[in-house]
């Protein structure tokens, strides 16, 4: 993609995002996720009806009387996006790809973010993570992490989750809003990383999916291919017994998915290429309000 190929785009999607954000998210993002963030602001001595929760031992064991931690409620937030670039993004039966929907998605919360003043960084990963871009302030920085969404090249096509997941917790010292879009193919077990990044950020789960990931149409015989490993293999999709098994898989694959968010106390939702994300991001919100 060229220079004003990719501008092109970024423009594109700035006048689409930006109106979604202004007109229909502005006030539901800002209920969603503003007063959540607390932050640490001081310490002062015990005084009777303080939760022993707040209790700060080490300066408590330094001065042999106690002292609780005072928190404020943060006024603006810190946002990352964590962006999947592996292969199986670059996949899309509809009106675009996975990986379209969700350069549309992370520009819409990145618009709503700096709307409600918020910083906002992205970290996109594979297996690895393939670049972190430190949270800021402002519509170029937007304008440029829009752009690295449309032309970033990866240099791993497979995906591992957790690893995003521990890289979070370490790289975000203060508390953050943390966006993971992905459709969540991770052949790795990611719930512990998971947990443990909900219990220092605030973590939401957004997946993309397209269709055939649910359900494949009786059109004979088809070769398909895996985008992270490469390996091709032959379908015969007029057989019924197939097509039950490939929704059966992705019925199973989805309730796992589903115990994984929960029992870490994630907030997520699922969108389909070829559906509305508008709808989705709408339902999550009033979920969290």
């Amino acid at each position: 993609m060229d220079t004003e190929d990719i501008f092109k785009k970024v423009r594109k999607i700035e006048i689409k995002t930006r109106g979604l954000s202004q007109n229909i998210f502005a006030g539901q993002y800002h209920s969603a996720f503003k007063g959540r963030g607390m932050a640490f602001a001081e310490v002062r001595g015990y005084q009777f009806g303080d939760d022993v929760r707040d209790i700060d031992w080490n300066v408590t064991a330094r001065y042999h009387k106690p002292f609780v931690k005072v928190f404020e409620e943060e006024r603006e937030l810190t946002v990352m996006l964590l962006i999947d670039v592996s292969g199986s993004l670059e996949f899309g039966t509809s009106r675009q790809m996975k990986k379209d929907m969700v350069t549309e998605i992370a520009a819409t919360l990145a618009f709503s973010a700096i709307q409600n003043n918020d910083k906002i960084g992205v970290i996109f990963f594979s297996d690895r993570i393939e670049k972190y871009i430190p949270p800021k302030k402002g519509k170029k920085h937007i304008l440029y992490l829009i752009r690295e969404m449309l032309d970033f090249h990866p240099q791993s096509l497979r995906t591992d989750i957790g690893a995003a997941m521990e890289y979070l917790t370490r790289v975000m010292r203060r508390r953050c809003t943390a966006f993971v879009l992905s459709d969540f193919y991770d052949q790795r077990d990611f719930k512990k990383p998971l947990q443990i990044a909900n219990q220092k950020h605030d973590v939401v789960a957004i997946q993309v999916y397209d269709q055939r990931a649910k359900s494949l149409p009786d059109v004979g015989l088809i070769k398909v291919m895996d985008a992270e490993t490469g390996h091709e293999m032959y379908l015969d999709t007029s057989s019924k017994k197939l097509r039950i098994a490939h929704e059966q898989a992705w019925k199973m694959r989805e309730d796992s998915l589903k115990q994984t968010f929960a029992k870490s106390k994630v907030d997520w939702t699922s969108v389909a290429t070829h559906e509305d994300f508008v709808q989705a991001l709408i339902l999550l919100f009033k979920q969290r309000s």
